[in-house]
């Protein structure tokens, strides 16, 4: 496999499982030092579909058996003093930080008692604090460490809820705080271009990740599928091989754009 990251650092947030140790993997077979942050770096113990995917110890384990540095840091991206503790110790250690996937996030809570009109408050903001603030602290913090070094790449994580309403609208403050993303992301690429800073948004729809294939099956594959125009559920390596090219040295002059990664669903 080519390596155009090789000598290059990353850090990935929400990398102790699912998509977001598909970014971390992938990033260091192109080559990558990948600094792997989580609320939980043993989050992948939790299930059993993503316990057996793993063939390490940890996310750190597995990138250091394919010949790359590792750091493991445990911080809540909604966190703003943890999270700045955090980078500071991947600056330190490795002097620079390359490329940044704002992976970390995730919904509370079901589609039925998170309707528009109708979401508790304090839910509303919990999923907007992991979601949107997590991303924008992450971006504002890393932010001087790319404008010092004149490069830098930033990958931030929509999702089709953030693209499009659900039916019934339920589940209205993940796909708002997942929204809110894609807009920050454009305004984060005006403001970083100058810099040499490349800010970009990617946008998974349904994909199989360990965890997400146990719920897909109990709602019924072949109803997902029908609604996605390849007739196929995503895995995560569709997702990281986009990440990979926001990434390297292929998209050096794209910026301020959102790559929806849904197979052409459309629901």
């Amino acid at each position: 496999m080519d390596t155009p990251l090789e000598g290059k650092t990353a850090l990935v947030t929400g990398a102790g499982r699912g998509l977001g140790r598909s970014y971390a993997l992938h990033l260091a077979r192109l080559g990558a030092d990948v600094a792997v942050l989580d609320v939980n770096l043993s989050s992948f113990e939790e299930y059993d579909a993503e316990r057996s995917l793993m063939t390490g110890a940890s996310t750190m384990a597995e990138i250091e058996a394919l010949g790359r540095r590792s750091i493991g840091l445990e911080a809540d991206v909604s966190n703003r003093a943890a999270l700045q503790k955090a980078i500071q110790q991947v600056d330190d250690a490795w002097q620079r930080i390359d490329v940044v996937v704002c992976n970390a996030g995730g919904g509370l809570g079901a589609p039925p008692e998170t309707k528009a009109s109708e979401v508790d408050p304090g839910l509303w903001d919990a999923v907007l604090q992991r979601n949107l603030y997590g991303t924008m602290h992450t971006c504002q913090l890393v932010a001087p460490i790319m404008k010092r070094q004149g490069s830098g790449k930033i990958v931030t994580v929509s999702s089709q809820a953030g693209r499009r309403g659900s039916a019934d609208g339920g589940y209205a403050h993940y796909g708002t705080a997942k929204a809110g993303i894609i807009m920050y992301t454009r305004y984060l690429a005006q403001e970083l271009g100058p810099h040499g800073i490349c800010v970009n948004c990617i946008a998974p729809g349904f994909i199989g990740t360990g965890r997400l294939n146990v719920l897909f099956e109990r709602t019924g594959v072949d109803r997902i599928t029908s609604q996605v125009a390849l007739r196929r559920i995503g895995t995560p390596e569709d997702c990281a091989r986009v990440v990979g090219f926001l990434a390297g040295p292929d998209s050096d002059y794209v910026t301020g754009t959102v790559i929806p990664i849904d197979g052409g669903s459309v629901s």
